[in-house]
């Protein structure tokens, strides 16, 4: 089979077949992923450890941070304790979450999730209202400043950084050049 055959059969498995665990495999949460087609995942009750990517999914399906995935126990491993067998997407959680296959402890996770973004979207609404009310005719510049719209990279920490700090970083800088 050629590489192009193997990766479209892979690629259809994932993204249109629904599997449910068995009794013996668990649903996890990605963290992260130290190389080497191992991802450090986490289950529900918290416990941590390692899980292999097996080869079909290697270089045709790849996960993130955040990811939810179906993993096989493996009862000699020390480290590596299980090994990846599906990958859940979105629509594949709502069909689990529906049948109740799916964890409680994900559940908790998810709900804060969704409450603080609705509470993010409901502040930059708010926001745009406000401008909108102001009569701001400098449509471009409003665009610019506006970033409560980009999407956010779920596969990078992201570090806050006050603008008065950067500020007093660069006046600093600008006396040290002088």
């Amino acid at each position: 089979m050629s590489k192009a055959t193997k990766r479209k059969h892979v690629v259809k498995e994932v993204l249109l077949d629904y599997v449910q665990p068995t009794e013996n495999q668990r649903i996890v949460r990605v963290l992260g992923s130290p190389g080497n087609n191992l991802h450090e995942v986490e289950t529900a009750e918290g416990d941590r450890f390692l899980a292999s990517m097996p080869t079909k999914f290697r270089k045709n399906i790849w996960i993130k941070r955040g990811d939810f995935v179906i993993v096989d126990p493996i009862a000699e491993g020390e480290k590596v304790k299980a090994e990846i067998a599906f990958i859940i997407y979105k629509d594949h959680q709502r069909l689990l979450q529906k049948e109740g296959l799916w964890p409680l402890g994900f559940n908790k996770d998810g709900a804060e999730n969704s409450a603080q973004t609705k509470e993010s979207n409901k502040g930059a609404e708010s926001q745009n209202s406000k401008d909108d009310k102001s009569g701001a005719e400098d449509d471009d510049d409003d665009d610019s400043e506006d970033d409560s719209d980009l999407f956010v990279n779920t596969n990078r920490v992201y570090y806050e950084d006050s603008e008065e700090e950067s500020e007093s970083e660069e006046s600093e800088n600008e006396e040290e050049k002088e």
